[in-house]
């Protein structure tokens, strides 16, 4: 039987940080649940919701576009963020811009791979503030087949959310992969969902 993961308690952060908009910073925790449809490869195949089933977000775009970009959308089917694959770089690297830009100003935050390869998911992450990209603002690690990682404050043992899996026969049944994020107060849970499906860009990409 395989170890379950050890979920340390949040670590209560006093102030919002907000990296994709403030107003998706709770004080409260927020738990979100990413229902991924595991046969489709066609637009909408992430779909973000709350615990009650009230739909948060949808992500655009297929994986299999030239360029690996994704758009996610909020609520109302507005475009917040773009993530787009930097192509020809050595590790797996992808670029995150407000809206559905492209433009060098609108770059939110960079994430890559912390090796080339990798047997555990770790990921880095860098804002855009950061040019030198020597030491990460965040960063994620666990296992990803497991759903059972976890995103850091910098290089700090400081939670600021986690993965865990919600597993149902319907889901097996309907081949969805439904799995929930715990994203702790004033942490952007947009910016967590981004990360989510960066990572999930990253692993099938290496399937």
């Amino acid at each position: 039987m395989a170890q379950q993961p050890y979920y340390a308690p949040p670590v209560p952060i006093a102030y919002p940080i907000p990296i994709v908009g403030p107003h998706f910073c709770s004080p409260h925790p927020v738990d979100l649940v990413i229902t991924r449809k595991v046969l489709t490869i066609t637009d909408g195949n992430f779909v973000v919701t709350d615990v009650n089933g009230n739909f948060m977000f949808k992500v655009k775009g297929s994986l299999l576009t030239l360029h690996g970009r994704r758009v996610i959308l909020d609520a109302a089917g507005n475009p917040i963020v773009a993530l787009r694959r930097k192509i020809l770089s050595a590790h797996n690297r992808w670029q995150v811009f407000r809206g559905e830009s492209s433009e060098p100003r609108d770059l939110i935050f960079t994430a890559k791979t912390s090796s080339m390869i990798q047997l555990k998911t770790e990921l880095d992450v860098f804002l855009a503030h950061n040019k030198a990209q020597e030491v990460c603002d965040f960063k994620v690690k666990g296992s990803w087949l497991e759903r059972s990682c976890i995103v850091y404050a910098g290089e700090s043992y400081s939670i600021v959310a986690q993965m865990h899996k919600k597993m149902s026969a319907e889901s097996v049944l309907l081949g969805k992969d439904k799995f929930m994020v715990t994203v702790y107060p004033n942490i952007d849970y947009a910016f967590i969902v981004a990360l989510i499906v960066i990572l999930d860009e990253i692993n099938s990409s290496d399937e």
